[in-house]
């Protein structure tokens, strides 16, 4: 194991937790939700993160539309006591997207030779074919992460 796929292992163990996560931000937002649960008014809101009320009120219908700035977010949760908390959750592990890509350019590598050699009448049998996309599976994984991309 490389300091590569310890760093791809850590950040998907990071997001674990968050991909087991199914509900849904509220739809008025969190400024708005946390702020009405605490009984505060979008005047005192405003006067806590000192911005006028018509900036508050734009900022929890951006935030509403997700067109809202994380950095504004995190400012205006401040005022509410709040922290904010962002992260980019992939469907599966990262791990696995990473040896599925692998897998499919190795896989269509190996059928592109084994489409010509069939066409001379020399195909190879399908365990043959499976242990070649095995081996040129590792061979991708072991290079240059990014030309998995290309």
């Amino acid at each position: 194991m490389n300091i590569r796929d310890l760093h791809l292992i850590q950040l998907d163990q990071a997001l674990a937790p968050w991909r087991e996560r199914t509900e849904s931000p509220p739809a008025s937002g969190w400024l708005q939700a946390i702020r009405s649960a605490l009984g505060i008014s979008t005047r005192q809101a405003a006067q806590r993160a000192g911005v006028s009320q018509s900036t508050w009120v734009d900022a929890e219908q951006r935030e509403a539309a997700g067109t809202i700035s994380l950095g504004q977010l995190r400012r205006l949760g401040a005022a509410l006591d709040c922290r904010l908390v962002h992260a980019l959750v992939p469907d599966r592990p990262l791990r696995d997207k990473v040896e599925a890509r692998a897998e499919t350019l190795a896989r269509a590598e190996v059928n592109a030779v084994a489409h010509s050699m069939a066409l001379e009448q020399q195909r190879a049998d399908d365990q043959y074919t499976r242990t070649q996309v095995e081996q040129r599976k590792q061979d991708l994984l072991r290079g240059r992460r990014s030309r998995l991309w290309e």
